[in-house]
């Protein structure tokens, strides 16, 4: 072999090692790289441990926003609730879809009526042992049952389509919605009788294939997900979230109306003491501020319910027939209403709060009386003859007084008693003028004379 071959030879076996070598490590910082992303995993647990409801669909949001953030690769979301609003379960099963992160819904006591539907949206369920599933029929504030057509329909057809998504038997799914169905439940072994709710416990759902399996604890569920060193992160709700949970309480948000309502009224009709506008001022403050950050009010609310207050105050000043005075009691009433997360039971409050208000009010007025504002509407000052004043001079000073008529008195006319001209008149007779008359009688403003005789 010359020289040229033995060269390109070495260049070929030269060439062959930098490609193999290349190979190697490319297949090595691949297996390195699959292994520090499925070490790196970074699950989300997120609890739902309370109503479905607005709050829980924004906190809900804010978990699957900063999860999204973090580029989780996966999210747990351990159910424990007893249902509620229909409209905030459909929000948060939407949410669940359209999310990039897949969820694996852990059920940890009970995830019944909405709930259910929130957990069939995800793509895998996992039962705590002892936990239920189901129990999804549509019911009222009061938990009577509503057999309206239409609602139990829709809500039948938009329970099985969840199920349907991620592969689970949609009949389950209705036969947990509609008690007049008679469902054959085959994965049971059973058939769901007419009247009845299905109810499905941990084993059943597992059974039925609505859950791939049970975990007695949420390290039992994450280690189910076989994934690899994963990255676990506990979603917290932060400061101001917790704040705004707590000021959107019902019975708190209760509690700041009466304060604002009677605060802001008592400083209106009794003022000068400034504390209790200060402290409804506050009240408002904080229902507003609680709404706020708990996602349900915006700026418009604010504004809504500051425009009314303005309305309010300018009643006092500018005469409006009391137009006035409704526009700004119906722009208050609407800027707590529109700032509350379900604007029905926030009627409820307000209407408690007023009553209540009403009282307080009442008592502090009757207590405060002197110093209330409709006393610089009112005019307290007797103009009595004993302060000095007068309405008209008081005639009975002229009874027995003599004068002299300087009109002819038919019967009315005018005469003179001592420097005064006064109106006087007859009981009917006829005075020619000159005459001297005296004061026989006064009623009022009426002086009636008499012509002397010559005795007198």
């Amino acid at each position: 072999m010359g020289q040229f071959g033995r060269r390109k030879l070495n260049w070929l076996l030269s060439v062959v090692m930098l490609a193999g070598f290349m190979f190697t490590g490319a297949a090595a910082s691949a297996e390195s790289a699959s292994t520090d992303a499925s070490a790196g995993s970074t699950v989300y647990v997120i609890d739902a441990d309370r109503s479905v409801a607005s709050g829980l669909y924004q906190h809900l949001k804010r978990a699957y926003d900063d999860a999204e953030e973090a580029k989780a690769s996966r999210v747990l979301l351990v159910l424990n609730t007893l249902g509620g609003e229909v409209g905030s379960a459909l929000d948060i099963g939407e949410l669940i879809r359209e999310s990039k992160i897949p969820t694996t819904a852990y059920v940890q006591g009970k995830a019944v009526s909405a709930g259910t539907y929130i957990a069939l949206n995800a793509q895998q369920i996992v039962m705590e042992p002892g936990s239920t599933i189901g129990a999804a029929a549509v019911v009222d504030q009061n938990g009577t049952l509503i057999d309206n057509p239409k609602t139990v329909s829709y809500w039948t057809e938009t329970m099985k389509s969840a199920a349907e998504l991620n592969g689970r038997d949609p009949d389950i799914a209705a036969a947990m919605v509609n008690p007049s169905l008679k469902i054959e439940l085959k994965a049971l072994g059973r058939t769901k009788a007419a009247g009845e709710v299905l109810t499905l416990s941990a084993q059943e759902a597992v059974k039925a294939g609505y859950a791939e399996y049970t975990a007695a604890t949420v390290d039992e569920a994450l280690n189910g997900l076989h994934l690899d060193q994963p990255n676990i992160v506990h979603y917290e709700s932060g400061v101001m979230e917790k704040i705004g949970d707590f000021l959107t309480n019902p019975v708190v948000m209760t509690i700041l109306l009466i304060i604002g309502i009677a605060g802001v009224a008592i400083e209106f009709m009794v003022p000068g003491f400034g504390a209790p506008g200060i402290a409804g001022l506050l009240a408002f403050i904080l229902y507003f501020f609680g709404h706020y950050v708990s996602g349900f009010a915006g700026f418009e609310d604010v504004a809504l319910f500051i425009a009314g207050l303005l309305l309010l105050v300018s009643e006092f000043f500018i005469p409006s027939f009391g137009i006035l005075g409704v526009l700004g009691a119906a722009s208050l009433i609407s800027g707590v209403l529109l700032a509350a997360p379900n604007p029905k039971s926030a009627l409820l409050s307000l209407v408690a709060a007023v009553i209540i208000a009403a009282v307080i009010v009442f008592i502090v007025a009757k207590r405060f009386a002197h110093k209330g504002v409709w006393n610089k509407f009112i005019l307290r000052d007797q103009l009595t003859n004993d302060k000095g004043y007068r309405s008209s001079v008081n005639k009975a000073d002229y009874i027995g007084m003599h004068g002299v008529a300087v009109s002819p008195l038919r019967p009315a006319g005018t005469a003179k008693l001592g420097e005064a001209r006064v109106d006087v008149v007859t009981r009917g007779e006829f005075i020619p003028l000159n005459a001297e008359i005296i004061v026989i009688q006064v009623e009022g403003t009426r002086v009636v004379v008499r012509q002397t005789n010559e005795n007198e």
